[in-house]
C-alpha cells in the first residue's frame, strides 16, 4: 500500500463524509509533501484533541519515511485555504 493510499484511509476511517477526503502528493527532490484535504467542518476530527491524531498519523509517516528512506510532511488542507500545522 502506498503512503499516500495509507493516509487517505486514516483520514477517511476518522471524519463522518469520507468522499469529501482527497489527499495530494507533491514530490520534490528530498521531501515529500502531502496534502490531506477535508471538508472544513471536519478538521476537528482530524486533528484531534490538542493534535494528538493529527501528530499520530505525522509518526505514521514519520515511520513509512524511515522504511522507504523519504521525507514525508504532512499538510492538512481545508477547502482551498492552507492550514499552518506545527511540526
Amino acid at each position: 500500500m502506498a503512503v499516500k493510499d495509507l493516509i487517505e484511509q486514516i483520514a477517511k476511517a476518522l471524519v463522518d463524509n469520507p468522499d469529501e477526503v482527497a489527499v495530494r502528493l507533491i514530490e520534490g527532490e528530498e521531501t515529500t509533501v502531502l496534502q490531506l484535504k477535508v471538508a472544513p467542518d471536519e478538521l476537528g476530527k482530524v486533528i484531534g484533541n490538542h493534535g494528538r491524531t493529527f501528530h499520530s498519523i505525522q509518526k505514521i509517516l514519520s515511520g513509512a519515511g524511515m522504511k522507504s528512506k523519504k521525507r514525508f510532511v504532512l499538510e492538512l488542507v481545508a477547502s482551498e485555504d492552507r492550514i499552518a500545522v506545527p511540526e
